[in-house]
């Protein structure tokens, strides 16, 4: 009896809320009509019960007035998740009701509203507080959509404050919390010899500690590695830096103190032991670092600017009539000319181009890049001797389309000044050139000076489709020295360090679009010789690469030669290989979900020999986080050979196995990654953790899965760890809601970070944990109550109500499996009523929805 009573009852909570659903739609069709909804329809023939407030339903509201958890939009573009309060507010032009907005002056200025257009109104002296701001503002409109719970502000530009709408305000930075971090990577593998049975065992760790105290982020990485076999047994430890690292967001600027590296765009990168201030350009918007130029213009009305780059449309934005100035283009990953239209307000058009290239010492106007570096110079060998130095350097972006950089390096035995201007020439792509003047003193040789002349080049020939992505050549004098190159020579044994300076570099790279069906051709060389040994390299690589019906294939060449010149000898080395790879999707032919697809690898070498090596690959399990591949490889001189390797990614990390052999050897190998976070509320074990990080709370939501994060899950407390979010950038963190538990409901499954670099930040998700069910509401005279009636929790930490249905039933969640209930459907002490509910008898559904009856007296 109780599993049919059960039965009835579902059914007709089902009912319920389709009915509902249904009324409420019907409630603002009527309304928007003009014509009045008799609630004695909702009744059953036989009832005569009342029905309890509908007047907001009535007025033509799908939801009640309150506070919602809403995205707000302005212009189209979303801005943040808030708590936003709504009234019921009659619409000036057709008298009809709809929910408003409450948003005062503050909150709207926080909005990007500029509070001197809005201040002139003498209202605001007299209640700065009021709720219809947007009111006061002409042609601003609010548009609330219930079904996305999204608040559209549309707002004219004339009102807002002119700001880039990508800025993250260092406000919402958020160091995160004090933590403790590690990674780890442990490799093991045995090799054995078939020919003589012989057997080698290795082993590598990896490890990253890590510990964040506010701002401060201390790092650490060493290695272990060890190798045994029949005649030796080694180990060896190796600390490869550690360091203090903090932002300075006043500054834009990162500081670090302990072992680190020093920039190399205008010197060449040294180690160091010491203390580091430097630009950080992630702290700054996307938009406004990097290269881009200036667009200038003036436009005659009110007019649109859309801006197009080799075809494709990258920006567009409004104006005003009169002198305009776009300064936030986005720097593209390929040079090409900006084709500017200018759509002004009567249909008329202007057009023009703005010749665009770029090169890494670039900056835009206005902007600029430093680092200031002091310390003793580090390098893996320590028979070196620290000597202490110290390095600066900046560029800067000048007006016309330049970059003015320059730097110095100074230290006992070294001293070098850098200067060169970097320029976008229009039509003839962006040129930069530089030189730097050292003067070097190695050890036990008499003091020299030289110079480094080196210019760069690069342009995109849209016309034709070519890209020279970099072409550069740098020449040195005989007497010139990097820092490193003099520093090395100071050592504690009596090895000498062996020298290889360039004299001549020549480098270029040429990407070439040869139709959309037909494909890409890429080439690219490098020719250089050297000072000391008469030394000369050679090396050529070209590409073909295209696609049919998704079969993907590429052809490769790669040509290497080496030339040493001793005396009247000369060795030259000539190494040559072509490859042909083919891919074919196998998951669209069988039309799977998991991804698989089978290639083909052919590589002849001369000298060497020809192999082909043919495998499928793929991915299985329900995320897709397990992958298989396996290959056979055959040669004409090296016979069989093949790899069958797996890799797991779980909540708790990585495992990953490989087996191959060939005519001389088999080896297996095994491993596990993985990091870990020791916080406030305990230990959380994650995937192998990247430089910022975000710690996921959902107490009571184990087992659920983060989207966009392969096999990332809550553990059974319901933390975890989501390795990647990317510094000073809004990041949203979105639990999966199909995977959450029966018992559990969230307020929301979007929660949105803006993490430090390095910081641990705090995800936190709360919600309803508890049964989810509907509960039958009767009088003491078994009448059941009304309609419309709303009926809360009493003592529930989350505040759950709802409204009673047409036939008495009001769904909650996140319930105890008993408790007290408070009914309400009018002022008076006759309508309003208490119950007690009752869960533990009653028995679980497929859906985990459970029914109830109470009598509310």
């Amino acid at each position: 009896m109780k599993d049919e009573s059960f039965n009835v009852h579902y059914k007709a909570g089902l009912s319920l809320l389709i009915r509902v659903t249904l009324v409420s739609f019907f409630f603002s069709d009527c309304v928007a009509a003009k014509s009045f909804f008799n609630p004695e329809f909702l009744k059953n023939g036989d009832q005569q019960n009342e029905i309890g407030d509908l007047s907001y339903f009535d007025m033509g509201l799908r939801q009640i007035p309150g506070i919602y958890r809403v995205d707000i939009w302005l212009n189209g573009k979303a801005i943040e998740t808030s708590d936003v309060e709504f009234i019921a507010q009659k619409h000036e032009a057709s008298d009809a009701i709809e929910l408003a907005p409450c948003l005062n002056l503050q909150k709207m200025i926080s909005l990007g509203l500029n509070e001197n257009y809005i201040k002139q109104n003498p209202w605001l002296a007299k209640d700065p507080q009021r709720c219809d701001i947007l009111s006061l503002i002409p042609e601003a409109t609010a548009q609330y959509d219930t079904e996305l719970q999204r608040l559209n502000l549309s707002i004219p530009q004339a009102a807002l404050v002119r700001k880039n709408p990508n800025i993250v305000p260092p406000e919402q930075f958020d160091q995160g919390i004090p933590a403790f971090l590690l990674n780890y990577k442990f490799l093991a593998s045995q090799t054995s010899s078939r020919q003589t049975s012989a057997k080698q065992d290795s082993y590598h760790l990896n490890l990253r500690p890590g510990l964040n105290i506010g701002a401060w982020r201390l790092r650490h990485y060493s290695t272990w590695s060890r190798t045994t076999d029949k005649y030796r047994n080694d180990d060896s430890w190796d600390n490869i830096y550690t360091y203090a690292q903090r932002d300075i967001i006043p500054l834009r600027s990162s500081l670090v103190l302990g072992q680190s590296t020093s920039p190399g765009d205008i010197f060449d990168s040294v180690g160091f032991t010491g203390i580091q201030l430097a630009t950080d350009d992630t702290m700054s918007p996307e938009n406004i670092t990097g290269y881009a130029p200036v667009i200038r213009g003036i436009a005659k009305s009110n007019a649109k600017i859309v801006i197009r780059q080799n075809g494709y449309q990258i920006y567009e934005t409004y104006v005003s009539p009169g002198a305009f100035e776009i300064d936030d283009l986005y720097q593209t990953n390929s040079n090409g000319d900006l084709h500017v239209t200018v759509q002004e307000s009567d249909g008329s058009q202007q057009i023009f181009t703005v010749p665009y290239a770029s090169l890494p010492v670039m900056r835009r106007e206005g902007s600029l890049k430093y680092s200031l570096t002091s310390g003793v110079y580090r390098t893996y060998d320590n028979s070196i001797a620290e000597t202490p130095f110290t390095q600066a350097s900046a560029s800067y972006g000048l007006p016309f389309n330049a970059t003015l950089y320059g730097g110095v390096q100074a230290a006992s035995k070294y001293q070098a000044l850098a200067a060169g201007i970097g320029k976008n020439m229009g039509k003839i792509g962006a040129v930069s050139v530089d030189a730097t003047q050292a003067w070097s003193t190695k050890k036990d040789a008499e003091k020299t000076s030289g110079q480094s002349w080196r210019i760069r080049y690069s342009k995109n020939i849209t016309q034709t489709g070519t890209n020279f992505a970099i072409a550069g050549y740098r020449y040195s004098t005989s007497g010139f020295y990097t820092l490193g190159d003099v520093l090395n020579t100071y050592r504690d044994d009596n090895r000498r360090y062996q020298l290889y300076r360039v004299r001549n570099r020549t480098e270029m790279n040429i990407n070439q679009s040869i139709g959309e069906r037909l494909g890409y051709i890429s080439l690219g060389g490098v020719i250089e010789d050297f000072w000391d040994n008469n030394r000369q390299n050679r090396s050529i690589n070209t590409s073909y690469s295209n696609s049919w019906n998704n079969i993907s294939y590429s052809l490769n060449y790669s040509y290497v030669q080496s030339i040493q010149n001793r005396g009247s000898f000369e060795k030259k080395y000539n190494d040559q290989i072509i490859s042909l790879t083919v891919s074919l999707p196998l998951d669209q032919w069988l039309h799977t979900n998991h991804s698989l697809y089978a290639f083909n690898n052919m590589n002849i070498a001369k000298p060497g020999e020809t192999s082909l090596m043919v495998g499928v690959a793929g991915t299985a399990l329900e995320e897709n986080n397990l992958n298989w591949s396996v290959q056979q490889g055959y040669g004409n001189k090296s016979n069989a050979s093949g790899n069958l390797d797996l890799s797991y990614q779980g909540t708790y990390g990585e495992l990953a196995s490989s087996y191959g052999y060939s005519q001389q050897s088999r080896r297996f190998s095994y491993g596990v990654s993985g990091g870990m976070i020791v916080h406030e509320r305990g230990l959380t074990l994650s995937q192998s953790l990247g430089e910022s990080v975000a710690l996921v709370e959902a107490p009571g939501a184990a087992g659920t899965s983060v989207s966009n994060h392969t096999g990332v899950k809550t553990d059974f407390r319901g933390y975890t760890v989501v390795p990647y979010v990317t510094p000073y950038r809004l990041n949203d963190i979105v639990l999966n809601s199909e995977t959450l538990p029966d018992n559990m409901e969230l307020n929301s499954n979007t929660a949105t970070v803006v993490p430090t670099r390095g910081a641990v930040v705090r995800s936190s998700f709360d919600g309803k944990v508890g049964i989810k069910g509907f509960i039958r509401l009767l009088d003491r005279s078994g009448k059941i109550l009304p309609f419309g009636a709303t009926v809360t929790v009493q003592n529930a930490e989350n505040n759950v109500s709802n409204f009673v249905g047409e036939e008495g039933q009001v769904y909650l969640t996140g319930l105890s499996d008993h408790g007290s209930l408070f009914a309400k459907w009018g002022n008076e002490a006759n309508k309003q009523c208490k119950a007690s509910y009752d869960f533990r008898d009653s028995p679980a559904s497929p859906t985990g929805i459970q029914q109830a009856e109470a009598i509310c007296q």
